[in-house]
């Protein structure tokens, strides 16, 4: 399992952990992509391309833009 929690928007979830699993695909699941968030895993900055492994926690920080 992967706990994920995004700040700012209250939610926490488990998510299946599969082989392979990158940082990008943890974001689609939750309905962002690496355009709208930040992922941190493990409270270092990850990279979209970078894995995830199993029993790993993923900080999701929503982007805010506007003008």
């Amino acid at each position: 399992m992967i706990r994920v929690k995004v700040l700012g928007r209250g939610i926490e979830k488990e998510l299946e952990w599969e082989k392979g699993m990158k940082v990008a695909d943890v974001l689609r699941e939750i309905g962002f992509n690496t355009e709208s968030a930040i992922a941190k895993v493990n409270g270092r900055v990850a990279l979209e391309d970078e894995s995830v492994k199993d029993g790993d926690y993923v900080e999701v920080i929503p982007v805010v833009s506007g003008g």
